[in-house]
């Protein structure tokens, strides 16, 4: 698990100073996320390499949200001022998500390709 950790960090700070060092406008974690990708995907790191450690983090996900759940409450009040455009904007942009992945499955499945449902 310890290097599954390591790993781990390492390409979130991988992925961190290359945003900071290039000014890119993609957030560092996005960016060793996507190394983490590029790493499983030329075969870099073995994915029981950090399987454990990912398991771990995923079971305890929730907990990552909590402050950014209390910082909204610093917001309360603009919140409760704006909170019909704000519905709205969520409820709409939920459908508008859920209608492009159904038109990209169907357009998938049309190419030929294989589309797990579930």
């Amino acid at each position: 698990m310890v290097r599954g950790f390591a790993i781990l960090l390492l390409l979130q700070f991988l992925g961190e100073s290359l945003s900071t060092l290039l000014a890119l406008p993609v957030p560092g974690n996005v960016l060793g996320m996507g190394l983490l990708l590029l790493a499983l995907n030329f075969k870099l790191v073995r994915p029981e390499w950090v399987e454990e450690a990912v398991n771990l983090l995923l079971s305890n996900l929730a907990l990552f949200f909590v402050p950014a759940g209390v910082g909204v409450m610093v917001y309360f009040d603009l919140i409760a001022a704006e909170w019909l455009p704000i519905v709205v904007a969520t409820v709409l942009s939920t459908f508008v998500v859920m209608a492009v992945t159904g038109w990209v499955a169907t357009w998938l499945e049309r190419r030929g390709g294989k589309v797990e449902h579930g």
